[in-house]
């Protein structure tokens, strides 16, 4: 027996708080598991009634006769907890708390919630919600709808947890006018104990589900979560909407980093390398989950086009293209076979347009030529209503072409989202269809996205040589001397080239200077030409207070460059503080791109890699992936950068290092994991080489968070 085998597979139920009214909860709920033909007893407990919807009820779960696994809660929070003990000393083993009260309503909610899971893990119970919307199991030998939803979802393979309760019961509606089955349904609530990951585990053990949907508002543990997704979605689809789209913490940041790896960049990387298909809404979920309930994988970007109508097909081909698909050229064989049948005025190349005249049969032959050409992954099948040729008869010939195919099929007939009564035989024939082009290209293209992922082995994490953990830890806990607890300082540039060069990470070798005759004779020891930066704990980008100077080549030079520069902090910003300045030598070449980390508070450190130099901001070319990175991850993050074809011999340019660049990447993911003070990285600019140099890191900001540590 799996552990929520209790809670999504009971062999009884007991509902606490049911009620005579069926337009209350607790009459509801017990109406759907009498209705839905539960497998097993179901108990009604209601102190006021000795039977409910003619049902025999007892007055407390302890005069319940026979043994109970689940226990559904429906009743005033106040009273939750006592009965949640009555449960556990009745050997009850799960719990599905319906009421609300708790952690939402605020702090006393909260304290009630602790209490409630303390009850909870003393009897060794599982527990779903609070403040849910409760479970169902379509399995024919469970039939348990414990709900209060108005709508029964369809049995099908498909497992839907959902975070919020009011959008279970829109989830439940549409399930249902989408036809789309439903295998079991999870209302998790406030999450107190059973959560996503808990239900992603049991899923994949579980034999009546083939696709997991996710509605998620937040996330309990993300690694864990990387950890099973990353297992689950190689044989198992995962889809999830993630809401909270905000970027009031990109605002807040105060690094290059920090504002180019906000959160919701942290979850779509978490997503990314977990191989988690990500929609942005409810509506691009479900057209998602119709393609992959019912079809293959599709192997690659190649789509052939099949329409009645040029200017849909068109549209298709427009739609594909965008979504980062290819329209396929498709075989001489393919297009000789399509003339001998299809009439003169029919376009033979892709987008195939057989004309508004077109017959049934015409779609039947042509879906099988079409399906039979190499170059082709998947097929979108456009049909526009005329008057000479009916929808039903279209929907059976596409089905007769598709029968067998191993690539994915999708439908699309103009203005029918999902599949009216005309066109039952689609979903019979595990065909879905769309309502536009667009959807059907768009959701084509996120089963390509991931049929990529899962075709290329995992990811492993390497081992990185050249690595002084300890003296990492000393410089930091050096620049943190006098720092209070929750308090962030920013590593002045001795602690920082000091916590750089322990991880490997090359660097300009920058060398303080105080005053104007230091300055001199630092450059005169650096070797001429060399580059003068500001020196200051107020300043965070030394470009926006023009305290840079670059080229010099001799001592007067240095010297005046040194003056010059403190002028300028005095004039942008009069009440910044002065610290002398850094001298380095001048390098020059290769191409600006940036690196860095930040630290989520869900997730951890985020490592990014893009195009930088003072424009990083600004053209947002960067790409982010979550620490500790894989192989794969890194060399990912280098070549999905628009800019990336500068590293890679543009305009018949020299190949720049980018094996380099990988390490440095793996360098600064060994650091975020091993350091947990360093909430901030920023390396910008990184010069990557032409040639076999490898890259350079030539400015570094790190901030420090105390009391981090463990």
């Amino acid at each position: 027996m799996l552990a929520l085998d209790p809670l999504l597979r009971p062999r009884s139920v007991a509902v606490i708080g049911a009620s005579r009214r069926r337009d209350s909860i607790g009459g509801a709920i017990l109406h759907n598991l009498i209705e839905q033909g539960f497998q097993g007893p179901v108990y009604p407990v209601n102190p006021n009634a000795t039977h409910v919807q003619s049902i025999a009820a007892y007055p407390s779960i302890a005069d319940v006769p026979g043994p109970v696994d689940l226990a559904v809660i429906v009743i005033p929070a106040a009273h939750v907890l006592e009965t949640a003990a009555a449960c556990g000393e009745r050997s009850v083993k799960a719990l599905v708390v319906i009421s609300a009260g708790f952690k939402e309503t605020g702090e006393e909610g909260l304290k009630r919630e602790r209490a409630l899971l303390e009850v909870v893990r003393r009897y060794g119970m599982r527990l779903v919600g609070p403040n849910c919307l409760g479970i169902v199991n379509t399995d024919p030998k469970v039939s348990m709808n414990a709900t209060f939803a108005p709508v029964s979802p369809p049995a099908g393979r498909v497992a839907f947890s959902s975070q919020s309760g009011a959008l279970g019961l829109a989830i439940l509606d549409t399930a249902r006018r989408l036809d789309l089955g439903i295998s079991q349904f999870v209302s998790v609530g406030n999450k107190a104990d059973v959560s996503g990951n808990d239900l992603i585990e049991f899923w994949e053990k579980d034999p009546g589900t083939d696709l997991i949907l996710l509605y998620l508002e937040s996330f309990g543990n993300p690694r864990k979560f990387t950890q099973l997704a990353r297992r689950v979605a190689r044989t198992k689809p995962i889809l999830a909407v993630k809401s909270g789209r905000t970027p009031g913490g990109s605002r807040a940041a105060s690094s290059h980093t920090g504002a180019l790896a906000g959160s919701d960049a942290a979850v779509n990387a978490l997503f990314r390398q977990s191989g988690v298909i990500r929609t942005d809404t409810i509506e691009e979920l479900f057209d998602t989950a119709m393609l992959l309930a019912s079809q293959p994988v599709p192997a690659g970007p190649g789509v052939a086009i099949l329409t009645n109508a040029g200017g849909p097909g068109i549209m298709a081909a427009d739609a594909c293209e965008s979504a980062g698909l290819t329209v396929a050229k498709l075989e001489a064989k393919t297009v000789k076979g399509l003339k001998a049948f299809l009439p003169a005025e029919a376009s033979v190349r892709n987008p195939v347009d057989m004309i508004a005249s077109t017959d049934a049969p015409s779609y039947e032959k042509s879906l099988r030529l079409l399906i039979q050409d190499k170059n082709v992954d998947a097929l979108i099948v456009i049909f526009v209503p005329p008057l000479v040729t009916g929808a039903p008869d279209v929907a059976r010939a596409i089905l007769a072409g598709a029968s067998g195919s191993k690539k994915p099929v999708l439908s699309c007939f103009m203005g029918s989202h999902g599949v009216p009564e005309s066109l039952r035989s689609l979903q019979e024939g595990h065909i879905p269809s769309y309502a536009f082009p667009e959807a059907a290209a768009q959701t084509l293209s996120r089963a390509v996205s991931y049929g990529v992922w899962r075709h290329k082995p995992p990811g492993k994490t390497p081992t990185i040589q050249g690595v002084e953990t300890e003296r990492a830890r000393e410089a930091i806990a050096k620049s943190l001397e006098g720092v209070k607890p929750g308090e962030s300082r920013w590593m002045a540039g001795e602690g920082a080239e000091t916590l750089l060069r322990a991880y490997g990470i090359r660097t300009s070798g920058a060398r303080p200077a105080v005053n104007r005759g230091e300055a001199s004779l630092v450059a005169r020891s650096v070797g001429f030409p060399v580059a003068m930066k500001v020196r200051s704990p107020d300043v965070l980008h030394k470009s926006d207070v023009n305290g840079v100077r670059l080229g010099l080549e001799s001592d007067e030079e240095a010297a005046r460059a040194f003056d010059s520069i403190r002028a300028a902090l005095t004039k942008a910003n009069p009440g910044a503080r002065f610290q002398g300045v850094t001298v380095e030598r001048m390098i020059q070449g290769g191409v600006e791109t940036i690196a860095g980390v930040t630290r989520d508070p869900s997730f951890g450190p985020v490592v990014l890699f893009g195009m930088g130099g003072v424009t990083a901001e600004l053209l947002r070319d960067v790409s982010v992936r979550v620490a500790p990175l894989t192989d794969r991850d890194a060399e990912e993050m280098v070549r999905e950068i628009r800019g990336f074809p500068l590293l890679d011999g543009y305009r018949g340019a020299p190949k720049a290092n980018v094996a380099s660049v990988v390490d440095l990447l793996h360098r600064i993911s060994r650091l975020a994991s091993e350091q947990e003070e360093v909430a901030e990285m920023d390396l910008n600019p990184v010069l990557v080489f032409h040639g076999e140099a490898p890259c350079v890191a030539l400015d570094a900001r790190v901030r420090l968070l105390a009391g981090v540590a463990a």
